[in-house]
Parts: structure tokens; C-alpha cells; sequence
């Protein structure tokens, strides 16, 4: 059936579907299309758009009815084999024979969702035909569900009775690792007490405590019901026609299927007529300083049906009013109170669920002090409903986000797949996209209804005030909780075990060989369709770029309006005593205040005119034979093109006329800080562990470990441990110092990224931004700074409190420029693809195992994520090296490594990326022609390079390799009894 282009009109059939719906996307110049399957009732949009990086996704409405994470589950197990595509890791195994930009899986509170994107047609639809049938015919072995669900595994002595059980399973670790982090158990436990009554009461992730409950044959039962067709949600996004798109998915799984009713449907949460308060617990190490202040009080109304496109936008810019930056009414009110750090994790607007749900609160309070914190959230709301909201703030409200919908950004996914994230819960639920997609109509009701009256105010009262649907939860730090769901894990195995007769604990070993056996089967994968290396792209893609005046650099790039600035201080000439201090400063700059506005005035004119301005302390090798450090500060700003000369004019501001004098404020953003270096700890654990096993290789590891990992966390929990006055002062007279070494003429070199006509306006309000500098003395400094790292190799465990571990292992080689880097790079893709997935996730249960090649300090870094082992996983590093240079893999698995590292050098960007990257790349002397180099090398990557390049480049003493775990307390100790030699113990 042709139905092409034109031919697609509102009521045309093509290929079983019809048009429903056609609707224009100014923003971003496309059309979005509305399809409905009519035989099963299939949904489907499409965003047609010149965009050659195209997405598809289909997501199913599944909802939970317990804790058990049967829908997560789920969603692990239906990548482990489906009828066409019977291997066992379908999904891992494409990722190594494609180009994709990006692929995941999803499970949200209602919904599951199996995206991915790539700049290719041919991976496209290789891709499609893997997802497609993963998800709507998958084997669902019940070996499979043990290795990412649950089991039960045994270990010990000899006979039955000296056996151990514990659980294992992929999901049941990650869950253990997510219900390790403070947010994780707040977030959860206000979707508990909001909505008692629904399917959000419960975890759709998984309980720990409960996930062993779920059946083999429940978890069958689930997809039956949720992922049949009459339940599924088809998205599409490029320049691929969507006709293709509906004959190739008709063709494959709708022809021939007749509709159901799935029941998928999600009522809506009873309305209280009082409101509630709720209590929590969550696991803090008994080594953690001022325990009584570690508690979380927040407070969460559950607010409008996500139908509601005008309310939603409303409480959307409420949420900007009140909560949006430092100067909003709300987090000024909380923040100045004294009574916490910062804002409590959960705060903001959530319209993700079916009925919505806004919420604050503080961290870092005292227990006693939760009922003021509610009092100061109630009181502040009413005096804004009563005075009147600002209109500045209003307008800077819609201002931010009017921007942030008309940039195109891959961050932190491709933008065709955030398009759909941000429409896909409506959609779900029955909101319809046009409404979704085309918000004018809403904002140019909201201000008619503001001129006609108080209208926000009113909404102020109606959905807070006046709304007893509310829940205020204090969470709770707890030093003996991981000790007693510890101790209860092992009573529930231990009355397990000895409820089982010798032939259930045969089965559970059986079954657990039988699992062993699979996992380390050798597979033909030839069923599965691939890429060949001549599919790739010959050349690196290379930025335009056009001079300027003296260390500015253009970057003409269509970005549709939207100008972009970025800048680059040298920091050699930063006394050496304020070196820890830098990251602080690049957070404290834009938010201190100048000598011309205090930090509410700054804050309120950054979001008014501006997409928002960055700071961050960089620490890099460059790309030259000596490999010199190169450390600088990052400036990075954005307006659309009509704003240029404000942003500029803050710019300029910030940078001349800097003011910390304000000692209340300071105090605020060093707690603020501290508490976001505190709560990232569980999050980013692998990173935190491979900075501190390869801080001492270089001189850039070295300054990278200062400023972001652990040392960091330790200096700002030192400096913040009596913030009086005297202390203050002494803070504040070190960010001025800072800023007099780095915010002076000669240290700025500025690239500008945007439309070919904004450029030429740029360049003169960038030259008189470096003129309006201070003139000072000095040498280059961007010159390498002054920093000599230890001889000594790290062998290191770091306490926190957490459920799992995070491992990570460390060996210097050689850099980008190395006839055998482009095989080191290939190999960190062969080891992580090949090996360590295999023995590190399916046989290990952790969340992920990593391979990384740095080509540019040349560090090989190998790295796990929620895992459950420590000696086991640093056994797997260890055997990593003999796997790579006994020639275990194949040419096939060396061609699908070369087209991961070629995924990556080729990885779309946004025009503001292009610009960006190649600013970057300018800083650390990375040319063109030595990107150029080493795709050709990758490209020419043999087996017999890999061997020689591994055997040549991998150390043949593991005392070489850095080591560091970040674990709990006991976890290291155990490890240590089997360690030769053990680990230093240290406490994070």
C-alpha cells in the first residue's frame, strides 16, 4: 500500500493503520503523526524531522500489583532470547554489532520501554527486527529469570548441612544497590504513602526484601497480559518515512492479531480529607559524622491528572516560581531557614505518574525540627497566595521553559528519544500529544488568566493549601538498619534451608551448574543480523571553525536561534593552597552575588535571559608527545539569539565584579555542595573507585581525584565541620584570591558556537569581555600546573554505607599516538562485551562490569557496578589479561568491537556539541588528522594486533595494577581474610 509523504492525510489507511491525528512541530521544523492500529488497537507516533540519527522505541503500560519488580524483572529477562533470535544476550550481543547511538531498556512506576537510536538505515532496522521480536516473543526461560531475577545459590562446606544459601540474581543485586541511596527510599516511600490505593503504592523496581517471592510462571503471566499489542505504544523519530516504519512492524508483529483489553488502565488515587504524616528509615554508616542532623523532612501533594495539559504547565511553572533557582520564593525561604543543607531529595514538580505529584522539603535537618520545616513550607505558600508571586519570576519561569523546549541537546539521550520520554507518560495515560507537543496555546491562556486575575495564587491555594491530600515524610537515618535486614535475609535463608529436604538443595545446585553451563556455552550468533566494517564511515567528522581575534574561535553551526558561549581559564597561576578549593568556586561564582546585584538579583536574571551558565574545574592530558597536564576552568553559557548582549552583560558581571562577602550565603552553598558530594557516594561509586585507583599515574588523575572523587568529599567535609564566622571569612577571602589568579586578561580563550549571523556580534561582545579583565603579571596559565603524584601504587578499600560494592582496578600503558592504542581500545570493548559481561554480570549478578581504554592519560580501567563480590571480581580482572593474550576470542568479536569504537568517535552531536567538543579538542592539542590517525588504526585492527598489542601492553605483575573498592565496612574485612596482600582500609 503507498502512503507516503503527502499521501498521509488524517483518515488515510496504510499498512493495517490509520491516521489519526497530523501535528505541526515548529520548533524543531517537523510533523508528528498519530497512528492506531485497527486491528489490535497498537498506537504509534511519528516525529518526521531531517534528523539522519533515528529512534524508535515501543513501551507497554505494565503495572505493578507488589513489590516484587516483576515488570523490571521482566525487563531484564525479555533480552536473553526470543524465538527468531534464540542466544542467550540478543540485546548485549547487538550493541557489539551495531552503530547505535543508543540502547536501553526502561521501567518506570507504570510503564515499561525499550528505546534505542542509531544514525544508520541498515543498523536500524537490524536493530528494529532484534527489539521487535525480544519483546513480543521471548523465550522467558526460567534459567534466564534466575540469572536476572532471583535464585537461590549455595556455598560452604562439604555436606548439606554446612551448606549456605544466599540470593543472587542480577535485579535482586541492582535493587539492593538502589534501596542503598537515601533518594531511592525517599522517592519510593512518598509513592507509597501518596498513593496507598494504587499501583504506585508498590516498588515496580523490586523490594530486596521481596523479589524472591516472584514466580517463574508469574513472571510469564505478566507478559502475557502487558506486552500483547492491544497494550503497546510504538514510537518512531528521523527521516526514515514513516510509512516504512508501519509496513515493516505491521509485517512483523500486528498482521494477523486481534485486539484485547489488557486492563492496563490506572484509576486514580482516592482523595484524603485529611492530611497524613509518614516515617522512614534508610542505612547510614555509625562512622558518619553529626548523624542527628542527617535526617530528610519533605513534604508532597498529590496535585493534577496528568490529562490536564493547562493545569500541568501551570504547576510546571509554579515549579520555577517557587523552586527554580536560589532567588525563588520557596527555596530561598527553605534555605534560609538555617534548618537544612539543601533541598530535600524528591523536590520539584513530577508529572509522570497519573496523577501528579509536587513536592520539597530540606535535607540535613534534626528530627525535631520536621515539624517547622512543614510550618515554613505552609506559611510561605500562604503569603505568597495572599501578597501576590512577582511577575519577573513569572516570566523567567516561562522564559526557562519556552528555552529549554526549543534546544536540541543529546543529554543525557539522543533528542529524539528525550522528545519521547517527555511525552510518553501523557500519552500513556490518554493525553493527547497535540496538547503535549504545541504548548503556545496553553501559555497564552495562562497569561490571560493571570490578567484577569490571581490566578497562579489561586492555584496556589487550590492545590496546596486547600488540598488535604497531602503527606509530610521524615526520613531517618538508621546505623543499625543494613545489620538487621542483613540479619533478616539470613534467618529467612537459613528457615529456608532447613526446610529443604537433600533433593530440593541437589535441584538448587543442579540448576545453578545448569546456569554455569549456559553462561559459558559458546553461541553462534550468526542467527543475529550485523554490520560490516564497511558500513562505517571512512572519515572522522571534522568541525568548521573560523578565527577570531586572539584566543577566540567561531563555530558557525545551525542551531536554531540558540547562541552559545564557552570559555577556558588556566589555573597554573592558582596558588597552590587553593587547589581543593577550585571545584567550590566554579559552584559558588554564579551564585554568590556581584557588587552590583545580591545572588537573588543574579539568579533571577541568569533564568530570565539566559539558558543557564556552568562552571566546572577541568583537569586533562593533552595530546602532545610529552603529554603535559593541562588544568583549567570551564565557562559555559546560553541565550537565545536575541539575548546575546544580556548574557554577555552577566558574563561580564560575574567576572569583574565577583562578591563572597556574604558569609550567611556562603555557608549555604558549602552545605548545599557538601550534601551533593555526600548523596552522589552510592550513585557513582565505580567512578569514585577508578579515580582513586589510577589518582597517582598522572598528574591529571592526580588533580582529577582531587577535584571530583573521594579527596574532595573529604577536604569539603573538613572545611564545613565549624562554619563560624572566623572560618567564613577565611573561605571567602580564598574564593577572591581565586578569582584575582584566575578572571584576568591573558587567561581567557573563548569559543562561540551558533548561527553564521550571531557570530559577528559575539566576537565583539567576547572582545570586550576580555578587555574589561584586570591586567596582571604572570606566565601561561595554561602551563602545566605543579603537581607530582605519589610513587606509590593504591591498594585500597573505602567504607560507606552501601548494600553492594563497586571495584575497580587500574593499570598505566601507553597513549593516544601508540601504533597500539587503536587495539587497546578495541580490546576495552572486546574484554567488556566477551568477557567480563559474562562473568562479572550474568555469573557474578552485578549490575555491570566496564573495560575502559583512556587514550589520553593511557589508563586501562576495569570497574563493576552494584556488584556482590569483591575477591571474586578482582579474580575476573586478573584473568581478563590471560583471556586477552591467549587468543580466547574471535575475528568475528574483533569486528564487532571495532564497529563499538567506531559507534562511539561517530556518535551523532547537536550543533552546540559540535561546537563544544571541537573547543575541547582545540585546549588539549587533539587535531583532526590524529582522530583521523587513529580511526584508520581502529579500522585496521587484526586479531594478531590484539595480541600483541594486549601481551605487550598488560602488565605481567598484578602489583602494578591501582586497586580500590568502595564497600561497606564488613564486606572489606572479608575480603581482606582472603586478600594476599589486603587492601588498606579507609573510610570515605
Amino acid at each position: 500500500m503507498t502512503c507516503r509523504g503527502n499521501a498521509l492525510t488524517v483518515g488515510r489507511e496504510c499498512h493495517g493503520y490509520i491516521v489519526r491525528k497530523i501535528i505541526p512541530f515548529k520548533e524543531i521544523h517537523g510533523v508528528v503523526y498519530e497512528f492506531e492500529h485497527l486491528a489490535t488497537g497498537a498506537r504509534h507516533l511519528h516525529v518526521a524531522v531531517e534528523d539522519q540519527e533515528n529512534c524508535f522505541a515501543v513501551g507497554f503500560k505494565t503495572i505493578p500489583r507488589d513489590s516484587t519488580g516483576v515488570a523490571h524483572i521482566l525487563e531484564h529477562t525479555i533480552l536473553c532470547g526470543s524465538k527468531k533470535y534464540p542466544v542467550r544476550d540478543p540485546f548485549f550481543s547487538m550493541i557489539r554489532r551495531s552503530l547505535n547511538s543508543f540502547m536501553n531498556a526502561f521501567t518506570a512506576s507504570d510503564w515499561t520501554m525499550y528505546p534505542f537510536a542509531s544514525p544508520n538505515r541498515k543498523d536500524f532496522y537490524n536493530l528494529m527486527d532484534v527489539y521487535l521480536d525480544a519483546v513480543f516473543f521471548p523465550v522467558l526461560s526460567e534459567l534466564s529469570f534466575k540469572q536476572e531475577g532471583h535464585r537461590l545459590d549455595t556455598a560452604g562446606g562439604g555436606d548439606d548441612d554446612n551448606k549456605v544459601l544466599s540470593y543472587q540474581g542480577v535485579v535482586y543485586n541492582e535493587m539492593k544497590g538502589a534501596m542503598s541511596s537515601p533518594d531511592q527510599v525517599l522517592s519510593h516511600a512518598l509513592l507509597e504513602h501518596l498513593y496507598p490505593d494504587t499501583t504506585y503504592h508498590f516498588n515496580s523496581g523490586g523490594d530486596p526484601g521481596v523479589i524472591p517471592s516472584l514466580s517463574h510462571e508469574q513472571l510469564v503471566a505478566f507478559h502475557r497480559r502487558h506486552y500483547h499489542p492491544s497494550n503497546a505504544f510504538f514510537y518512531t523519530y528521523g527521516d526514515i518515512p514513516a510509512a516504512d516504519h508501519l509496513e515493516y512492524i505491521s509485517r512483523r508483529v500486528l498482521d494477523g492479531v486481534g485486539r484485547i483489553d489488557p486492563g492496563t488502565e490506572v484509576p486514580s488515587q482516592p482523595r484524603w480529607q485529611a492530611p497524613r504524616q509518614a516515617a522512614c528509615a534508610y542505612a547510614i554508616s555509625e562512622d558518619e559524622e553529626d548523624i542527628d542532623r542527617k535526617h530528610q523532612v519533605c513534604v508532597a501533594w498529590l496535585t493534577s491528572d496528568i490529562r490536564d495539559s493547562f493545569t500541568v504547565l501551570a504547576l510546571l511553572v509554579l515549579e520555577e516560581v517557587l523552586l527554580g533557582n536560589p532567588a525563588s520564593p520557596l527555596y530561598k525561604a527553605l534555605i534560609d531557614s538555617g534548618m537544612g543543607s539543601s533541598l530535600s531529595d524528591g523536590t520539584g514538580f513530577s508529572a509522570d505518574i497519573r496523577d501528579t505529584m509536587f513536592a520539597c522539603g530540606l535535607k540535613d535537618v534534626k528530627k525535631e525540627d520536621a515539624p517547622a520545616v512543614e510550618a515554613l513550607i505552609i506559611k510561605t505558600l500562604a503569603g505568597l497566595a495572599d501578597n501576590g508571586i512577582d511577575r519577573d519570576l513569572v516570566d523567567a519561569a516561562v522564559h526557562q521553559i519556552e528555552f529549554h523546549r526549543k534546544e536540541i541537546t543529546n543529554s543525557p539521550y539522543p533528542y529524539g528519544l528525550k522528545l519521547f520520554l517527555s511525552l510518553a507518560s501523557g500519552w500513556f495515560h490518554g493525553a493527547p500529544p497535540e496538547e503535549m507537543i504545541n504548548i503556545d496555546p496553553d501559555i497564552k491562556r495562562l497569561y490571560d488568566e493571570m490578567a484577569a486575575g490571581p490566578f497562579l495564587e489561586n492555584m496556589i491555594r487550590t492545590c496546596f493549601l486547600d488540598n488535604p491530600h497531602r503527606v509530610t515524610l521524615t526520613l531517618s537515618p538508621d546505623t543499625e538498619l543494613a545489620e538487621r535486614e542483613n540479619r533478616q535475609v539470613a534467618e529467612t535463608l537459613e528457615k529456608t534451608r532447613q526446610a529443604l529436604s537433600e533433593a530440593d538443595m541437589k535441584k538448587i545446585e543442579e540448576d545453578n551448574a545448569l546456569l554455569l553451563r549456559l553462561q559459558e556455552a559458546e553461541e553462534d550468533l550468526s542467527v543475529l543480523p550485523t554490520l560490516e566494517l564497511s558500513d562505517i564511515p571512512p572519515e572522522v567528522a571534522r568541525i568548521r571553525e573560523q578565527a577570531g581575534p586572539p584566543s577566540v574561535v567561531c563555530f558557525p553551526q545551525p542551531t536554531s536561534g540558540i547562541f552559545y558561549f564557552s570559555a577556558a581559564a588556566g589555573t597554573a597561576e592558582l596558588p597552590e593552597d587553593l587547589t581543593l578549593l577550585a571545584p567550590f568556586f566554579c559552584a559558588a561564582l554564579p551564585r554568590m552575588g556581584t557588587k552590583k546585584r545580591d545572588y537573588l538579583e543574579v539568579a533571577r536574571f541568569i533564568d530570565r535571559y539566559t539558558g543557564g551558565i556552568g562552571l566546572s574545574a577541568q583537569s586533562h592530558t593533552r595530546y602532545t608527545p610529552a603529554g603535559e597536564c593541562v588544568a583549567y576552568v570551564s565557562f559555559t553559557g546560553k541565550c537565545l539569539e536575541r539575548n546575546q548582549e544580556r548574557l554577555f552583560e552577566i558574563i561580564r558581571e560575574l567576572f569583574c565584579e565577583f562578591d563572597f562577602s556574604n558569609l550567611e550565603r556562603l555557608r549555604q552553598l558549602l552545605m548545599e555542595y557538601r550534601a551533593s558530594l555526600e548523596s552522589a557516594v552510592v550513585h557513582n561509586g565505580h567512578r569514585l573507585a577508578m579515580s582513586l585507583a589510577s589518582r597517582n599515574f598522572s598528574p591529571a588523575s592526580a588533580l582529577s581525584e582531587q577535584w571530583y572523587g573521594v579527596r574532595q568529599l573529604q577536604y569539603i567535609k573538613a572545611i564545613t565541620a565549624d562554619l563560624n564566622e572566623t572560618a567564613l571569612a577565611a573561605i571567602a577571602t580564598d574564593l577572591r584570591r581565586a578569582a584575582v589568579a584566575l578572571l584576568r586578561q591573558g587567561n581567557l580563550r573563548t569559543g562561540l558556537t551558533g548561527d553564521d549571523p550571531m557570530l559577528g556580534p559575539a566576537v565583539s561582545f567576547a572582545e570586550s569581555l576580555a578587555a574589561a579583565l584586570p591586567e596582571a603579571a604572570g606566565s601561561d596559565a595554561f602551563a602545566p600546573p605543579v603537581i607530582a603524584p605519589p610513587a606509590d601504587i593504591p591498594l585500597e578499600g573505602w567504607s560507606t554505607a552501601t548494600a553492594v560494592s563497586f571495584v575497580a582496578s587500574v593499570f598505566n600503558t601507553i597513549r593516544l599516538g601508540h601504533p597500539d592504542a587503536p587495539a587497546l581500545a578495541v580490546i576495552a570493548r572486546l574484554l567488556k562485551s566477551s568477557f567480563l559481561h559474562r562473568e562479572i554480570r550474568e555469573k557474578g549478578g552485578a549490575y555491570g562490569g566496564y573495560a575502559l581504554y583512556n587514550s589520553e592519560d593511557g589508563q586501562f580501567c576495569f570497574a563493576s557496578y552494584r556488584d556482590p563480590h569483591i575477591v571474586n571480581t578482582l579474580e575476573v580482572y586478573r584473568r581478563a589479561a590471560a583471556f586477552i593474550q591467549e587468543d580466547n576470542f574471535s575475528d568475528e568479536e574483533i569486528k564487532e568491537s571495532i564497529l563499538q569504537v567506531c559507534s562511539d568517535i561517530d556518535r551523532p552531536l547537536t550543533p552546540a556539541e559540535k561546537g563544544l567538543r571541537a573547543f575541547q579538542r582545540k585546549l588539549m592539542a587533539l587535531s583532526d588528522d590524529q582522530r583521523q590517525s587513529f580511526k584508520e588504526g581502529v579500522l585496521a585492527v587484526t586479531k594478531a594486533r590484539v595480541v600483541a598489542a594486549a601481551r605487550a601492553c598488560f602488565p605481567g605483575d598484578t602489583r602494578q595494577y591501582g586497586i580500590a573498592v568502595i564497600s561497606d565496612k564488613d564486606k572489606l574485612e572479608a575480603a581482606n581474610h582472603e586478600l594476599v596482600p589486603p587492601l588498606a582500609l579507609n573510610k570515605i
